[in-house]
């Protein structure tokens, strides 16, 4: 049974579906970046929002720019904008739902005038993105928007004929200013700290580029409200798929799996009005950085100290790793003695227990979340997530060796072989950076850390790369379980 409009009423009893008239919801909210994410998190929250019979008016336009989004395209186009999203709960069971609030699909490069226009509907009062941390366009040293960047030049000569994000949006502000309309706000929904205010700036500087008073009237009047998003989605299989056909009848060529724990935590910001997320569970808030901190520096970050590691120690899933006691004591300490003290007062939150949380999340087999998922896209998560702890703690005097650790298990990883011989695939839009500075290792240790875009000038400070070094030269002769042996034992005496 193909999943359409046609076919909700023949969907099984075990699954839920939109309890709300579909053709009776329009379009309010434009998302970048549509993938598993966004359809478990957001999308999902403003569902139950319709459910309860409210927000019809925010329903949601995907929009795509990259070549890989006509596969969404096509796919939401086959199934009238649903999908299946499977929550897999620790005990095994399972909440199925057929998901309706995406209405509308547009995919930029079939016709830039009418992605442009869309942005322009006034109907349209949010523009919001998962676009990943690298498709904000910073420099990860300076922290500058990148105005080199290839799409970006083409961008600002050709503005007429807009193709990145920046250019999109840029072009639908400026169109409904003309109009009279008023702006939308633009709602960050990715991994990076201060998502919102990062957002502002780099849009902002793209606008000022390509018109200075029109820059200068974007930073005044649309607001980039900051989140912190949380939910652990992996990448969809062919296994998900053929489940979702085998046990619910349903075909869904992109269905959604995700695991039970979810949040969002969202300022207060926006200029034409908002869906009511509160009445859904959403943390509606003033101040979103204690919250953001916590989840960058204790969950994003510890994904990339289980997952190097985990790789080069032979696992594939992280859940096994996750059940080693080795790494979640490793995780834990990483969490507890380096994170946590780099974080800002938060108020009713019990850090231990959100901290052993995290474990229990990770150790949730029925996810079946890959340790490949987490090692991709090193080169814009480690400087965003784990390298600011490096510096709060030098600047504070306070110990690395962990940090320094997890570094050295990227620069092992980073090398391209595993501990058997095997090839190890680089996901990552530096892949041939990464390697060419791995692969000097034996004739320069440091080699890796003097990548300045990356670390800054952390390669100067022996602090850290004593720690590091000690730990890259234990992954080389002992390999990842003896090192972390090793690096807990001397742990313990300090």
């Amino acid at each position: 049974m193909k999943l359409s409009n046609a076919t909700l009423a023949q969907i099984p009893s075990e699954v839920a579906v939109p309890a709300y008239d579909r053709s009776k919801v329009t379009a309010g909210i434009v998302h970048f970046g549509v993938g598993g994410f966004h359809r478990a998190h957001q999308a999902m929250y403003l569902d139950r929002l319709m459910n309860q019979g409210q927000a019809l008016e925010w329903g949601i336009c995907g929009m795509g720019i990259m070549p890989s989004d006509a596969r969404m395209r096509d796919t939401l186009r086959d199934s009238d904008g649903m999908y299946t999203l499977v929550v897999k709960n620790p005990d095994g069971s399972r909440e199925v739902r057929v998901i309706g609030s995406i209405i509308d699909y547009v995919y930029a490069p079939d016709d830039s005038h009418a992605a442009v226009e869309k942005l322009a509907d006034p109907a349209i009062r949010i523009v919001s993105l998962t676009v990943t941390e690298g498709g904000y366009n910073v420099n990860p040293v300076t922290g500058e928007f990148d105005l080199g960047n290839p799409g970006i030049v083409a961008d600002l000569n050709d503005p007429a004929q807009p193709k990145t994000t920046f250019g999109l949006i840029s072009a639908g502000l400026k169109l409904r200013r003309e109009r009279g309309l008023d702006p939308f706000t633009i709602m960050s929904c990715d991994n990076i700290q201060g998502n919102g205010e990062v957002a502002q700036k780099m849009f902002g500087a793209f606008a000022t580029a390509l018109d200075e008073e029109f820059g200068t009237w974007m930073q005044a009047n649309v607001p980039f409200p900051n989140s912190m998003v949380d939910r652990i989605t992996p990448v969809t299989t062919e296994a998900d798929r053929q489940d979702v056909t085998d046990s619910y009848g349903i075909e869904d060529a992109w269905p959604v799996v995700c695991e039970d724990f979810v949040q969002w935590v969202l300022e207060d910001k926006f200029v034409s009005g908002r869906p009511e997320f509160e009445q859904v569970g959403v943390q509606i808030v003033a101040d979103v950085v204690p919250y953001e901190l916590m989840k960058l520096r204790l969950l994003n970050a510890t994904h990339q100290g289980l997952c190097y590691f985990g790789h080069l120690a032979g696992y594939s899933a992280v859940h096994d790793v996750a059940r080693n006691e080795l790494f979640a004591q490793f995780l834990l300490r990483y969490m507890r003695t380096e994170a946590e003290p780099t974080l800002e007062a938060l108020p009713g939150v019990d850090l231990a227990a959100y901290q052993d949380k995290l474990i229990e999340r990770y150790s949730n087999e029925y996810v079946a979340d890959t340790i490949a998922r987490l090692c991709a896209d090193s080169s814009d998560r480690i400087p965003k997530w784990l390298m600011p702890v490096v510096r709060e703690n030098l600047a504070a005097d306070r110990d690395v060796s962990l940090s320094a650790a997890i570094v050295a298990s990227w620069a092992r990883y980073a090398e391209g072989t595993d501990e058997v011989g095997e090839p190890i695939q680089i996901v990552d839009r530096l892949a041939s950076e990464v390697r060419t500075a791995a692969a000097k290792h034996a004739e320069d240790p440091l080699a890796f850390l003097r990548q300045q875009d990356l670390f800054g000038d952390v390669v100067n400070d022996e602090r850290f790369t004593k720690p590091y070094l000690e730990a890259l030269e234990s992954l080389h002769i002992n390999g990842a379980i003896a090192t972390l042996e090793l690096i807990m034992s001397q742990a313990s005496t300090r």
